[in-house]
C-alpha cells in the first residue's frame, strides 16, 4: 500500500512538472499586456484577456502561414511513413546482401547533428532549385523534401521492430490461404503494425510542425511561403519582446498538435486489434 502511494505521488509530481510549462504558457497568453511588462509573477490572473490572441490572429498573412505549415506537415507525414513502412518491410521480411549494412547506415544517419548539415543542405537546395524550381529555396518543396529525409531513417528503425515482431507463421498461413506478398502486406501486416505507423506519424508531424531552423534557412525572401514558427518572429522586438503575443502564438501552434494526436490515438487503439481473426 505504501509503495503504491509513493508511486502515485511520484507520477503526480512528474505530471505536474510536465504540465506546468503548458499552464504558464496559457496563463501568460491570457494575462494583460501591462501585467507581463511589469513582470507580474503571480501564478494566476483575475483579469484574463484575449488581446494577445487578437494580436496574433491579426498578423499579416497568419492564415497563409497556417496553411503552409499544414501542407508541409501533411506531405512529410504521408511520404515519410509510406517510405519507412516499405523500407522496414523490405529489411525485415526479405533477405538480401548488405541488409545489415543498410540498417547500420540508417542508424548512423541519425547521429549527425542537424546544425552540421544546415549549410550543406542550403547549397544543395539552391542547386536543386536550378533544375527543379519547386524544390529550391523560397519554395515549400524544399522543406517537404528535407523534413522527409530526416524523418525516414528514425521511422525505419521504429517500424523495423514492429514488423519484426509479426510472427513468420502468420505470413505462411496467409500464403496457404492464397494471399500473395502484396495482399499479406496490405491486409495483414499493415493493420498489425498500425500502432508503429501512428507513432512514426506523430514523430514526423511534431518535428515538422515545430521546425524553425530549416524554415528560416530555406525560405529567405518569399514571405507567402513562410510557416507558423517564422510568424512568431514578429513579436520579438529589438527594444522589448511581446511575450503575450509569443505565448498566444505558441498556444495556437500547440492546438493542431493536440488535435492531430487525438485523431491518430483512435486509429492507434483500433490498429491494436487489426488483422486478427477470431
Amino acid at each position: 500500500m505504501l509503495r503504491r502511494i509513493r508511486t502515485d505521488a511520484a507520477g503526480l509530481l512528474i505530471a505536474l512538472a510536465v504540465a506546468f510549462p503548458l499552464y504558464w504558457m496559457v496563463l501568460s497568453a491570457l494575462k494583460p499586456r501591462a501585467a507581463l511588462e511589469a513582470g507580474d509573477p503571480a501564478p494566476f490572473t483575475l483579469t484574463p484577456t484575449l488581446d494577445s490572441f487578437r494580436r496574433v490572429l491579426l498578423v499579416d498573412g497568419f492564415g497563409q502561414y497556417l496553411l503552409n505549415s499544414v501542407a508541409v506537415a501533411a506531405v512529410v507525414v504521408t511520404a515519410s511513413t509510406f517510405c519507412a513502412f516499405c523500407a522496414a518491410v523490405a529489411l525485415t521480411r526479405y533477405r538480401f546482401r548488405l541488409r545489415t549494412t543498410l540498417l547500420v547506415v540508417v542508424l548512423i544517419a541519425q547521429m549527425v547533428p542537424v546544425e552540421a548539415l544546415t549549410i550543406p543542405l542550403f547549397f544543395l537546395m539552391r542547386n536543386m532549385g536550378q533544375a527543379v524550381p519547386q524544390l529550391g529555396l523560397n519554395h515549400l518543396g524544399s522543406l517537404m523534401l528535407v523534413h522527409t529525409a530526416f524523418a525516414v531513417p528514425l521511422a525505419i528503425w521504429m517500424l523495423h521492430g514492429f514488423v519484426a515482431a509479426v510472427p513468420k507463421e502468420l505470413e505462411e498461413a496467409a500464403q496457404l490461404d492464397g494471399a500473395g506478398s502484396l495482399t499479406f502486406v496490405t491486409r495483414v501486416l499493415f493493420p498489425l503494425v498500425a500502432p508503429g505507423v501512428v507513432a512514426c506519424s506523430i514523430f514526423s508531424f511534431i518535428m515538422t510542425w515545430n521546425d524553425f531552423l530549416f524554415a528560416k534557412t530555406f525560405i529567405i525572401s518569399a514571405q507567402e511561403n513562410q510557416t507558423l514558427p517564422i510568424a512568431l518572429l514578429s513579436f520579438f522586438k529589438p527594444d522589448e519582446n511581446d511575450w503575450g503575443g509569443i505565448m498566444a502564438g505558441s498556444v495556437l501552434m500547440t492546438i493542431p498538435v493536440l488535435v492531430f494526436f487525438l485523431f491518430v490515438q483512435r486509429r492507434l487503439a483500433s490498429g491494436l486489434g487489426g488483422a486478427v481473426k477470431g
